[in-house]
C-alpha cells in the first residue's frame, strides 16, 4: 500500500491514504451527497430563469454564470471523487497523469468562474444600489453583460497550465512550483474576497442610512428601473433584515474560502499544514459549488413563486 505523501499526491482532495474503509466511504458518501443536491439546485435555478420572464434580469444572469461552473464541479468532478474513493489505492485510474489533469481542469475551470460570478454579483448590486440607475443602465447593456460572462470564462482557461501544481499540494515530495501555484491561487482568492467584501458591506451602509425601500437580496426591482418616485422610507426592520442577509452571504463565502486561503498561505511561508486540514479546506470550497444557488435564491420572493408555480 502506498504511502501518505504518494497518496495525497495522487488525490489530495480525498481523505484516503492509508485511512480505514469507513473513513474512505464516510467522505465518498459526502461528495455524492454534495454532488446531487448541487446539481439539482443549480440546474433548478438555471430552468427557473430560463422558464420565468420575470427572473430574465442581469443580476440573475450571472447568478446563472455561476450555477452553470458549478454543474462542472458538482455534475462532473464530485462524481468522480466519490467513486475513487471506493477504489483500492493502487488502482490504475488514480495513477493516471491524463486522468488526473482532467478532473483538475475540471475543478478549476469550475471554481474560477464561479468565484468570478460572486464577484460579478456583488459588484452588479453595488452599482445598483449605490449608483443613479442612468449610471447602471449604461454599464449593463445586454452586449455589456454578455462580455462580462463570456470574460469570466476566458480568464478561466488561463490558468490551466498551472492546474498539474495544485494536485501535489499534500504531498511531502511537491516541488517549489506547486508551491507557488499554492501561493497565486491563495493570492487570488484574498483578493477577489475583498473586492466582494467591499461591494457588500458597500451595499449594508447605503441600505441602512437610505430611504429607499430596496430588498438587498430580492433583486427582481432590476427590470423596473429606473427606480419610482420617492418610494415610502423602508421600515427599520427590514433594514436590519436585509443587512443580516448580506452579512449572512459573506460569512458563508468566508468560510468556504479562507481556509484553503490560509492553508495555502501557511504551507508557502512556514510549513505544509497536515494533508487532513488540506484536504479539509478543499472539501469547504468545493462545497460553496452545491451551497451557491440557495445563498442567491434563499430571500427572493420572485425565486419562490416561480419555484412553486
Amino acid at each position: 500500500m502506498p504511502n501518505a505523501s504518494s497518496w495525497s499526491a495522487s488525490s489530495p482532495l480525498l481523505l484516503l491514504w492509508e485511512d480505514s474503509s469507513g473513513t474512505r466511504i464516510f467522505v465518498s458518501l459526502l461528495y455524492a451527497v454534495l454532488a446531487i443536491s448541487g446539481t439539482l439546485s443549480n440546474v433548478m435555478v438555471i430552468y427557473l430563469v430560463f422558464s420565468f420572464k420575470k427572473l430574465q434580469t442581469t443580476s440573475n444572469a450571472f447568478i446563472v454564470n455561476g450555477c452553470a461552473a458549478d454543474l462542472s464541479v458538482c455534475a462532473l468532478w464530485m462524481p468522480q471523487e466519490a467513486v475513487l474513493g471506493l477504489l483500492p489505492p493502487n488502482s490504475s485510474s488514480l495513477r493516471s497523469t491524463e486522468y488526473r489533469l482532467l478532473r483538475g481542469g475540471l475543478l478549476g475551470l469550475g471554481l474560477t468562474v464561479s468565484l468570478a460570478s460572486h464577484l460579478l454579483v456583488a459588484f452588479n448590486r453595488y452599482v445598483l444600489i449605490t449608483k443613479l440607475p442612468s449610471v447602471y443602465q449604461a454599464l449593463y447593456q445586454r452586449r455589456h453583460t454578455g462580455c462580462m460572462i463570456g470574460l469570466s470564462w476566458a480568464l478561466a482557461l488561463l490558468p490551466v497550465p498551472l492546474l498539474p501544481g495544485l494536485w501535489t499540494l499534500g504531498s511531502a515530495q511537491s516541488d517549489g512550483s506547486s508551491r507557488y501555484t499554492a501561493l497565486l491561487l491563495a493570492l487570488a482568492v484574498l483578493g477577489q474576497t475583498a473586492l466582494l467584501l467591499h461591494c457588500y458591506l458597500g451595499i449594508v451602509r447605503r441600505v441602512r442610512g437610505s430611504a429607499k425601500r430596496v430588498s438587498v437580496l430580492n433583486f427582481h426591482l432590476l427590470h423596473q428601473l429606473p427606480f419610482p418616485a420617492a418610494p415610502p422610507p423602508p421600515r427599520r426592520a427590514q433594514r436590519r433584515l436585509s443587512s443580516v442577509s448580506v452579512l449572512l452571504l459573506c460569512c458563508v463565502f468566508l468560510l468556504g474560502t479562507q481556509p484553503l486561503v490560509w492553508v495555502s498561505l501557511l504551507g508557502f511561508f512556514l510549513r505544509p499544514a497536515p494533508p487532513a486540514l488540506q484536504a479539509a479546506s478543499w472539501l469547504l470550497l468545493c462545497s460553496l459549488s452545491a451551497l451557491n444557488p440557495l445563498l442567491y435564491t434563499w430571500r427572493s420572493e420572485e425565486f419562490r413563486r416561480a419555484a412553486r408555480s
